[in-house]
């Protein structure tokens, strides 16, 4: 019993202490749970669409809800970790997302399963802000942090790369629910070892935390990202359903920045946006997140519905973008401090630009060796842009603050993900249905044109309703318009990208790394209970993002110092 302990003991004592690499192991784990579950369902849509039946707008909901529902709630999670504990918050997370993924993969109505996803979506909200937010707290050094930062980066990638692959097999060979009971031996893992090696971390106590703030600012999110959504689904820009959510989220997040700026606590600090680089970082992870999700959802359709592929070969088709965003993450601390954040991200957005110029070529025959180049230079730039701009964001924002920044990071994350499928979604809707509209008079019913006018998916069960010649042109025109659409989808995307790349012209030119003083703390140790502090001869100052500091009494618990006054972030 003894020797258990012992080794307990240590194995705690390396991840809190000198080995903060084996807490990264476990804040990836983390983070690839959550990527996966994005991706993972995208090519299990055509199955869960002739199961379900569900409308065009269901399928919207049951695609965007996570990512949405993730994006609304980031604030208040990362500032509820900053208050009662980022490890506690996180294992709160794993718990919701383990329950979720069982209520989806045995949903048996779209309404069941958007509920399930939705709640996948809190889960991943209470999961991410806490994952970057502890990173910033082990990592100090900048120069090991943004080494920190490429793996982590390259995991994101990876899962969201690889979910396709996975979920094709297990479509394949199982059912589409199936995509989603991969979560529950992943969650089985790491809730054990979140509790045994993560440290506890909270910024101080420093005023009530601001609840009304934080659902006013999930309001606002989600009211924009709905009315968005909506654009996507077809409604017109001055259409109640579209026009309403926008102007009500627009509304509620105006209040909430005046109420952070008067508020001697605030949840978020502003006043971080009108640092160029912060404020520019985060653009660009909206850019470049808007551009992976929305290309990488619609490349699925275009792998299973165009050229035919199974679930498990589209997945494997996208494996080249996992590489590249692999190789990306792994050269790109040496990257950052060779050419600096602002030629990086730049460069990253042109080549991912140019990776997409280059998939304009696809038609309606498949062409491997085209896409293989296009997914590699696609991973490879957008995931060097995501590293670069997430670490400027992170080393920009004051320490004190690293909670709100993460927070603000993570959102703009998801946010980027749930406007980059219904941005992109809608400009492919708009250029695809005018492909059918002659079909009348060519001998479809317009019944039919009508339904096919929706999707290409829709389409085809049309086709195959209408048989003969009838079908067979619906067909043939639905998949002419959708490349036609593609194309044009595409071209949307350059102007984005290089959009992005003048921003990034407000970053810095160069990685600047103050040098570490002699005599100054080094790696953090930990202190009893499990809580992180500052070791060496410099006595840990007060700051905001202040770990817990506890020391065991036999009868109660008591703060061993003064607490200081402040919050973290991501």
């Amino acid at each position: 019993m003894s020797g258990t302990t012992t080794a307990g003991v240590r194995l705690r004592t390396a991840a809190e202490g000198a080995n903060r690499w084996v807490v990264l192991v476990v804040l990836c784990l983390s983070l690839l749970v959550v990527a996966l579950d994005a991706t993972v369902l995208h090519v299990a849509v055509p199955a869960l669409t002739e199961d379900l039946r569900p409308s065009a707008t269901g399928l919207l909901w049951i695609v965007d809800a996570y990512p949405l529902v993730c994006a609304s709630l980031l604030i208040l999670f990362g500032t509820l970790g900053d208050r009662i504990g980022r490890r506690r918050v996180l294992l709160f997370g794993y718990a919701t997302f383990g329950a979720a993924s069982v209520l989806a993969a045995t949903a048996d109505s779209p309404a069941v399963l958007i509920a399930a996803r939705a709640l996948l979506g809190v889960g991943g909200a209470m999961i991410m802000p806490a994952t970057l937010s502890i990173l910033r707290q082990v990592f100090p050094d900048r120069r090991e942090r943004a080494l920190a930062i490429g793996v982590w980066t390259a995991v994101a990638a990876v899962g969201a790369a690889v979910g396709p692959v996975i979920g094709g097999f297990l479509v394949e060979h199982f059912w589409w629910g199936s995509v989603f009971l991969i979560n529950i031996p992943l969650m089985a893992l790491i809730l054990p070892l979140g509790r045994w090696l993560l440290p506890e971390s909270r910024g101080a106590d420093d005023g009530p935390w601001d609840v009304l703030g934080a659902l006013t600012a999930a309001a606002g999110v989600l009211g924009v990202v709905l009315g968005v959504k909506r654009l996507g689904g077809g409604a017109g820009p001055f259409d109640p359903a579209s026009l309403v959510p926008l102007a009500v989220g627009a509304a509620l997040l105006v209040l909430f920045v005046r109420r952070q700026r008067r508020r001697p606590h605030p949840l978020i600090d502003v006043g971080m946006f009108a640092r160029p680089a912060f404020s520019t970082a985060v653009g660009c992870i909206v850019l470049a997140m808007l551009a992976l999700v929305g290309l990488q959802l619609i490349a699925v359709q275009y792998l299973q519905l165009v050229l035919g592929l199974s679930p498990l070969e589209t997945g494997l088709r996208l494996l080249p973008l996992t590489f590249a965003a692999m190789a990306a993450g792994a050269t790109g601390s040496h990257t950052l401090r060779r050419v600096g954040p602002r030629r990086m991200v730049a460069w990253g957005f042109v080549l991912t630009a140019a990776s997409v110029l280059l998939l304009t070529a696809m038609g309606q025959h498949d062409r491997p060796v085209l896409l293989t180049a296009g997914f590699v230079l696609l991973g490879f730039g957008l995931q060097t842009t995501l590293f670069g701009a997430y670490e400027s964001m992170l080393s920009d924002a004051p320490p004190e603050r690293a909670g709100g920044a993460a927070a603000i990071g993570e959102t703009s994350y998801q946010l980027g993900a749930g406007l980059g499928i219904a941005l992109l979604g809608s400009v492919m809707n708009a250029a695809y249905a005018p492909g059918l509209a002659g079909l009348h008079d060519r001998g479809v019913p317009a019944r039919a044109g009508a339904e096919a006018s929706h999707s290409l998916g829709e389409a085809y069960q049309v086709a195959a309703q209408l048989g003969g010649p009838a079908g067979e042109l619906l067909r043939a025109t639905a998949r002419h318009a959708f490349i036609g659409g593609l194309h044009i989808t595409l071209f949307v995307s350059v102007g984005l990208l290089l959009l992005g790349a003048l921003a990034a012209l407000r970053l810095p030119r160069a990685m600047e790394c103050p040098p570490k003083e002699k005599g100054a703390a080094v790696p953090a140790q930990p202190a009893p209970g499990g809580a992180v502090r500052p070791a060496g001869p410099a006595p840990a100052p007060a700051v905001e993002d202040a770990p817990d500091r506890r020391l065991p009494r036999p009868a109660r618990r008591a703060p061993a110092e003064a607490a200081g006054s402040g919050r973290a972030a991501r």
